[in-house]
């Protein structure tokens, strides 16, 4: 065994070209076959991720690994095996005589959902070449296949080299549970002809390499430089082939990491190597399952899109970690690890589309993370993979589980589940007012979804989901036969929905509060909103603010009343919930309205101005991380939700229209966080606010699996004639639906694989003749809404005025 000493020396390994392994080449081939989605070559020089469950690797789509992110500064790119990093990246170059083409500056990127694609072109030495990241399931490592085409009329003696940059390094707040980061080696072992990089102070391993039976060799080679941060070191190894005209070489290149021993890690390595076609193959199968479940076809292709890869986002962010469990991370690149409040609204939009297995997983991870961390009830807000706790919970996430939960429930019917985590919802519930309720008056304070500093009075969010959350404990309460706890919670939820509609209702500004607190209160924040408002140069906020200071002056410093200062989204949440008085949500839903710019809802609405309208360019973030004047695909999803609830589906098209044209922005197939090209590169929660809006509320689909009766209440936009759905999993049963709007004749038609099961469909009380199966019949109104019970494998209704 060689040790390779030199920090960022690398050493190079010749050896002879063979030809192509048969999965290599099946790889490409089979790509081949797909859709794939070129990116905009404006954004080159913006991230991407080739993503598994284990590891995954962000670098940038012009084929360089520069220092990224801010959680751990600069360190957040690379490629990751949770809880430890392996490298920062590498440099690959192909050389033809004396003639050096680094590959860092491709000419496009393609994206997939389970793997992408980099072009580089030299034209001058007649050589192309295709650089494909795939990441295999359950696997500690991955492969990244090197393409090079001869291109030329003439044959070509070519030099590969690639090199490595170890960074063997913890997780953030990695030394709360003692680890500590120590400089890196490198070893080459002639016998298994691979490289092994170790952390010199931990069992940390990375080990990398290419085919199998191949003979390398140490030489000296420097090729392409990268300078990344951190104790890393780098070594390299290089190929000599012979490229006829008209002909291509595959090179394969295979890494794989362990937080353990570097046996396993080379045990890794070789499962890499033996099932890379059959890796290809069952993850492409996995991936045609998601395409495939909750398959929606709209007569809006770019919406129908967003929404198919928002699917495949998700699963990009899958982390299972040892020790911890499996669960998906809020966003990359800066967000891998696991979040409470981020992790409820996405289950919400994950249950529709079939991923019961990773709804389960994660719903069990925070519920233990949180029984470590506090132990009653209350729920974790962010947890790095290294389980230490970093924030135990702000308040609006302990309710929210509850909501979470029962949705979950609702698709499921699994009495089981329902049973093994109504205790938490128990305690979380008393935990919520007894620990956070002051003066009694049922409003918690503290911390929701705004951690705007002072900002943790009686939040409008808290509230809101508070209620839903008391109401939704109340049914669950009733089925696990807790009759008297039921009734408990459901007069907390009514008293709750009082207080949401006078308390924090602001008729001045056709609003409700951000949130309840004393003028003193309101004094100490105002301050502050004023200098933000003033700095990103909104003078109408600026005037709105001052005018409010001096009425505060005038009222008594302990009166508590709601205040409306920032015009945050969350003043948007009764209408999320369905809890506002219609009249006051007409009202507050039009106000909500002039917070947007053409991609969606500003996070805090005192950060827009008249200009934004015509804002369709990047966003300008400020140079240390923030969200100030962010508008964000979560608070345009709460709207449209709150558009839909109160009978408006063209609005909220509108809404995900807006949210739509990030779509693909910045990163092919994929959308910020922060719209439309800030922050993290793939959110979770936009899977939220595309799939409750669309899959719930236009489809109209809401199950009661427990009572095997699935409840469908189309509300489609108006534009949209025709659309339907497939492969809809609820509890043991699977629905597709059919809608036709035409000639004025609405058509529902519904196949389950469960025949027993119940389908209710309600059809707008105007619609005076209904058929089923082409027979007229009668049929109940209730609430505008005439109501047709059935069952059977297929039911069909039409309705005409």
């Amino acid at each position: 065994m060689r040790v390779i000493n030199s920090l960022f020396i690398p050493v190079a390994l010749i050896f002879i070209a063979c030809g192509s392994p048969t999965s290599e080449q099946f790889i490409f081939s089979d790509l081949e076959t797909q859709t794939g989605l070129t990116g905009n070559s404006d954004y080159l020089t913006s991230p991407f991720a080739a993503a598994g469950d284990r590891v995954y690797l962000v670098g940038h789509q012009d084929g360089t690994f520069p220092d990224l992110g801010w959680h751990v500064e600069g360190e957040m790119g690379g490629i990751w095996l949770h809880p430890i990093k392996l490298l920062d990246g590498f440099t690959a170059s192909v050389s033809v005589s004396e003639n050096t083409f680094c590959l860092d500056q491709a000419s496009s990127f393609t994206n997939y959902p389970f793997a992408n694609v980099l072009n580089f072109s030299n034209p001058e030495n007649g050589i192309e070449v295709e650089r494909l990241q795939f990441v295999p399931d359950g696997r500690e490592g991955m492969v990244i296949l090197f393409k090079i085409k001869n291109v030329d009329k003439s044959d070509k003696s070519v030099r590969f080299d690639f090199n490595a940059y170890v960074d063997l390094m913890p997780v953030w707040l990695g030394e709360r549970t003692g680890m500590v980061d120590n400089p890196d080696e490198i070893t080459f072992d002639e016998q298994t002809n691979t490289f092994t990089g170790k952390d010199q102070g931990n069992d940390w391993f990375v080990v990398w390499g290419s085919a199998k039976g191949m003979e390398l060799s140490p030489t000296a080679s420097s090729t392409c430089q990268m300078t990344p941060k951190g104790n890393g070191t780098n070594a390299g190894l290089g190929l000599e082939i012979n490229l006829p005209a008209g002909t291509e070489q595959i090179i394969p290149i295979y890494i794989s990491g362990s937080t353990g021993s570097q046996l396993k890690a080379l045990e890794t390595l070789a499962d890499l190597r033996s099932n890379l076609q059959g890796d290809w193959l069952a993850k492409k199968k996995r991936y045609q399952n998601i395409q495939e479940l909750s398959q929606i076809t709209i007569p809006d292709k770019e919406l129908q899109q967003a929404f198919e890869w928002t699917k495949y986002n998700t699963d990009w962010l899958v982390r299972e970690v040892p020790g911890m469990g499996r669960g998906f991370g809020a966003g990359l690149p800066d967000y891998p690890w696991f979040f409470g409040v981020d992790s409820e609204y996405t289950i919400q939009g994950l249950i529709t589309t079939g991923r019961k297995d990773l709804v389960y997983s994660t719903i069990e991870l925070i519920h233990n993370l949180s029984e470590k961390a506090n132990g009653n009830g209350r729920i974790v807000h962010e947890v790095s993979t290294n389980g230490a706790v970093f924030n135990p919970g702000n308040i609006n996430e302990t309710p929210q589980w509850a909501s979470t939960i029962w949705d979950v429930y609702r698709w499921t019917g699994d009495r089981e589940f329902l049973e093994k985590y109504f205790p938490s919802i128990e305690e979380g519930l008393t935990w919520l007012l007894e620990a956070n309720d002051k003066d009694g008056n049922l409003l918690a304070d503290g911390y929701g979804m705004m951690e705007i500093h002072g900002l943790e009075s009686e939040m409008i969010d808290v509230a809101v989901y508070s209620q839903k959350a008391f109401a939704d404990a109340a049914k669950m309460a009733e089925i696990l036969e807790k009759t008297a706890l039921s009734k408990s919670y459901q007069q907390t939820a009514d008293a709750l929905a009082v207080k949401i509609n006078s308390d924090f209702w602001v008729e001045e500004f056709g609003s409700y509060a951000d949130f309840i607190g004393t003028a003193e209160d309101a004094l100490h924040l105002i301050d502050g909103a004023i200098i933000r408002a003033d700095t990103l140069n909104k003078p109408w906020a600026v005037a709105e603010l001052e005018a409010t200071k001096a009425k505060l002056s005038t009222l008594p410093i302990n009166q508590k009343q709601g205040f409306v200062l920032y015009h945050n989204w969350v003043v948007n949440t009764p209408m999320e919930t369905g809890i506002a008085d219609p009249k006051k949500a007409k009202i507050a839903l039009e106000t909500g309205r002039k917070y947007t710019n053409p991609f969606g809802v500003f996070v805090t609405g005192i950060d827009r101005d008249e200009s934004a309208e015509s804002e369709d360019g990047s966003f300008t973030g400020s140079k240390s991380f923030s969200y100030t004047g962010a508008v964000m695909t979560l608070p345009t999803g709460v709207s449209a939700i709150g558009e839909n609830n109160y009978g408006n589906p063209d609005q909220a098209l509108d809404y995900l229209k807006r949210m739509t044209r990030s779509f693909g922005f910045a990163l092919p197939g994929s959308i910020y966080e922060v719209s439309p090209d800030y922050g993290m590169f793939t959110q979770a929660w936009n899977l939220y606010s595309y799939a409750v809006p669309m899959i719930t509320q236009f489809f109209g689909i809401k199950p009661d699996a427990g009572n095997k009766v699935i409840y469908i209440r189309p509300q489609m936009p108006t534009a949209w004639e025709d659309a339907s759905i497939q492969k809809v999993k609820i509890g043991d049963n699977e629905i597709s639906l059919s809608y036709v709007d035409k000639s004025g004749v609405r058509a529902i038609e519904v196949e389950q694989i469960q025949s027993k099961w119940g389908i209710s469909i309600e059809i707008p009380a105007e619609y005076s003749k209904v058929k089923v199966l082409g027979k007229e019949i009668s049929s109940d109104t209730k609430d505008g809404y005439r109501r047709i019970l059935m069952t059977g494998k297929k039911v069909r209704v039409e309705a005409s005025k």
